[in-house]
């Protein structure tokens, strides 16, 4: 049932039609699920990742560089709000010129101890991405082998070929409907579907997906030189309720970093502003004395609540939050040979949040359904049959540099092993973290999970991450079991 369009100008000078598609319960709560979910469909803001092209960020320069990263991410937010209420493809000037002053003022904090990166004054620019290209190459094939989205060699060539669907056949000179002119931050209860996302084929039903996941990390390593043991710690389902939106690892000191809400479990006192000191000291939900840290984004269901708070529906997050039903903190050893220990306070991260204008290179969650685990997805919600429960894992780089706990990007300083387990040159192997969370949901598609609005809630932008606090006598016993081929807690 269409219901609404909103003419977009774009910097070409010619429209194209953002329709809004209003399913099913729209309106009232759908009896079975009780989600109220609509579609934009046509076009989103896509910015030049510059926390991706981070190479060191000195000490002195943390706190600028988190809140120049916070502030994009802010100004993407809002200008992407501007375009849903009709303002069209004139939002990126402005947006430009807000992007160039922040990241201006990020780089002459870097170069006050280290060379000055200038490359990343060429990153202000922001275009606006077809919602119908997708998210890379692989992003719109569900049953693509997820081996590509865990190890090296990843296939990073961006779709082509949709990007004129939204335009075709339009007369550039006609307004085929009323613009929206909506408040973004008010009707809460209708702000995520309306604001994009997720759409109807960001689902799809899990049996009719091919068997896909035959090597690690859903299976455990094995062979001649493979070190089989694993070590599970259990930290809980988040039953205390610890929620924020911050993000620790990529905007320390900053509130609200994430502008997306966190999920938590493991060390108790983890927010934007806890140090190494803070996490050192921190009690744990861990029932083994592990104080690590581990986090991902909420999953909601679909049902029109708005929390207006940071995070939740301020950032265009709506939907009741989901506890999960299990949560599984396993690591495993590798496929080549002995694992080393794990530095404590190494950061990880695994996934990207903006993997859906970003590309797929370092989109490595997964979605399955439990009974169906065979079957993996990376850029799909899975539809479950009733009974089985909908699972997220996070396979974590398994491979160390040696020398640091973290990066200027959060990445460079651990990779994925290739499928043999063999470590990039330099690199050493160290336990693989899988976080394995499984969830209740109502029946359809009646979930998301919390993303920056212009992501459009979808599956592909999924991501954990990871602070190791283990005691050192505890990772000591945990390497001891993989390289012994034990299974341990």
């Amino acid at each position: 049932m269409l219901v609404g369009a909103a003419a977009l100008l774009l910097g070409g000078g010619g429209l194209a039609v953002v329709a809004t598609t209003a399913l099913a319960g729209n309106q009232q709560p759908d009896a079975s699920s009780g989600h109220q979910h609509t579609v934009s469909a046509a076009f989103t803001i896509s910015c030049p990742d510059v926390g991706e092209r981070l190479s060191k960020v000195p000490h002195s320069a943390q706190l600028p560089v988190s809140k120049g990263l916070s502030s994009l991410d802010r100004q993407v937010h809002d200008a992407y709000h501007k375009m849903m209420g009709g303002s069209g493809s004139s939002v990126l000037s402005g947006l430009k010129a807000q992007r160039q002053k922040t990241i201006k003022m990020m780089v002459t904090a870097i170069a006050k101890n280290t060379k000055r990166p200038s490359y990343l004054l060429k990153m202000s620019g922001c275009t606006m991405k077809p919602i119908a290209e997708g998210a890379g190459a692989g992003g719109n094939d569900s049953t693509k082998s997820v081996q590509d989205g865990w190890y090296q060699g990843q296939n990073q060539a961006q779709t082509q070929g949709q990007t004129q669907d939204q335009t075709q056949g339009q007369d550039p000179n006609q307004n085929t409907g009323q613009q929206q002119s909506q408040d973004p931050n008010q009707n809460g209860g209708q702000q995520q579907g309306q604001q994009g996302g997720p759409s109807p084929d960001d689902f799809v039903d899990i049996t009719t997906v091919q068997p896909n996941a035959d090597a690690p990390p859903f299976a455990a390593p094995k062979g001649g030189n493979a070190t089989t043991g694993s070590f599970t710690t259990e930290c809980g389902r988040n039953e205390d309720g610890h929620f924020n939106s911050d993000n620790v690892i990529v905007t320390p000191g900053v509130s609200n970093g994430a502008h997306h809400t966190h999920d938590y479990v493991g060390n108790k006192a983890t927010d934007a502003f806890s140090d190494d000191n803070k996490l050192a000291a921190s009690d744990t939900t861990c029932n083994n004395g592990d104080q690590s840290t581990h986090y991902w984004p909420v999953l909601r269901k679909l049902d029109g609540a708005a929390e207006q708070k940071p995070g939740a529906a301020q950032d265009a997050n709506v939907g009741t939050t989901l506890t999960p039903a299990t949560v599984t903190l396993k690591f495993r050893g590798s496929q080549a040979g002995q694992v080393t220990a794990m530095p404590r306070f190494l950061r990880i991260i695994t996934g990207d949040a903006k993997a859906f204008t970003n590309g797929t290179k370092n989109a490595n969650a997964s979605w399955s359904c439990t009974g169906f685990e065979d079957r993996q997805l990376k850029d799909k919600y899975p539809l479950c049959p009733q009974g089985s429960q909908v699972v997220r894992t996070f396979a974590f780089q398994n491979c160390w540099d040696g020398r640091d706990i973290d990066s200027g990007n959060h990445r460079d300083h651990v990779a994925f092993s290739d499928q043999n387990g063999n470590c990039p040159n330099g690199f050493q192997a160290i336990p693989q973290l899988t976080q394995r969370i499984t969830y209740d949901v109502p029946q359809g598609d009646s979930f998301a999970v919390d993303s920056f609005p212009e992501q459009l809630h979808k599956p592909v932008t999924d991501h954990g991450d990871f602070i190791n606090v283990m005691p050192d006598d505890l990772m000591s016993k945990a390497v001891d079991c993989i390289n012994n081929g034990q299974n341990c807690t």
